[in-house]
């Protein structure tokens, strides 16, 4: 199965020079925890999450409005294609324990976003067409996901 079939298609994005708490507004308005930064071009340059947004303002004991995403954002970023397959992108989520992957284009533009939930409902279907082995790839790649980081 491939990326495409599964990612989420509408992507929202954020500048580097936007605000953090602009970020944190789309994510409430488009009931998602993760967006891709984009530099003045459009390519993905990071992602920034709620939980990103929350960390910085707390360290930084500052509003969101005062603190521009560039500052608060992950600047590490793993990413896919639309035509890869799932099983890759699994991979990438764990490896990297990161529940969403940015879909790019040849071009470095966002053109979609593929979210754990895609796959583990893709998983959980019921569709004939699902192996137990996709619904064990999926277990592998939450239980991966999960496992407690290290100390920074």
């Amino acid at each position: 199965m491939r990326i495409e079939d599964l990612m989420t298609r509408n992507v929202m994005t954020v500048n580097l020079n936007d605000r953090a708490s602009t970020a944190g507004r789309l994510m409430w308005e488009c009931d998602c925890g993760a967006i891709p930064v984009v530099d003045d071009s459009g390519r993905a340059i990071g992602m920034i999450t709620d939980r990103d947004i929350c960390i910085s303002a707390v360290l930084q004991d500052r509003s969101p409005g005062t603190i521009p995403v560039s500052d608060a954002m992950s600047r590490e970023l793993h990413a896919c294609m639309a035509e890869d397959e799932v099983a890759s992108a699994e991979d990438l989520m764990r490896r990297h324990q990161v529940r969403r992957l940015p879909v790019l284009d040849v071009d470095g533009h966002p053109v979609g976003i593929l979210s754990l939930a895609d796959v583990v409902r893709a998983a959980g279907d019921g569709s004939p067409r699902r192996s137990s082995r996709v619904s064990h790839d999926v277990t592998i790649t939450l239980a991966n996901i999960c496992e407690p980081r290290a100390p920074m």
